[in-house]
């Protein structure tokens, strides 16, 4: 696996983070039953979207109707040409919580990228 870039360095740990562009736990549900959402890491001014991968997401910690508790997003995207696994940890009352990327060799990355 080749050196991954140094953006997607910086986003390997843990940091504040938000989905976008509304954090509301209805607009988020809507994108979520879409497959696809954006997320914003704070601390760098990153956004972008990407494909969830059901199987490694969380919505068992999740009340959407009332805005409350957890959820788990993960998946795969390619960011500055390097294969990653994205996963965030947003409480649905803010919108945010903290995410981070993890580079993934080709093999991981069509796992990852699979969802369902």
């Amino acid at each position: 696996m080749k050196e991954p870039s140094e953006l997607v360095k910086r986003l390997t740990v843990s940091q504040p983070a938000e989905v976008t562009p509304e954090k509301s736990s209805r607009a988020l549900k809507e994108r979520i039953d879409r497959g696809y959402v954006h997320i914003k890491f704070k601390k760098t001014g990153t956004e972008f979207g990407f494909r969830l991968n059901g199987r490694e997401c969380r919505y068992d910690k999740a009340d959407f109707a009332n805005g409350r508790g957890t959820v788990r997003l993960a998946g795969g995207m390619i960011l500055d040409d390097d294969k990653v696994r994205v996963t965030a940890e947003i409480d649905l009352a803010t919108g945010e919580g903290t995410a981070r990327l993890e580079p993934v060799s080709e093999e991981e990355y069509e796992r990852v990228r699979g969802g369902d």
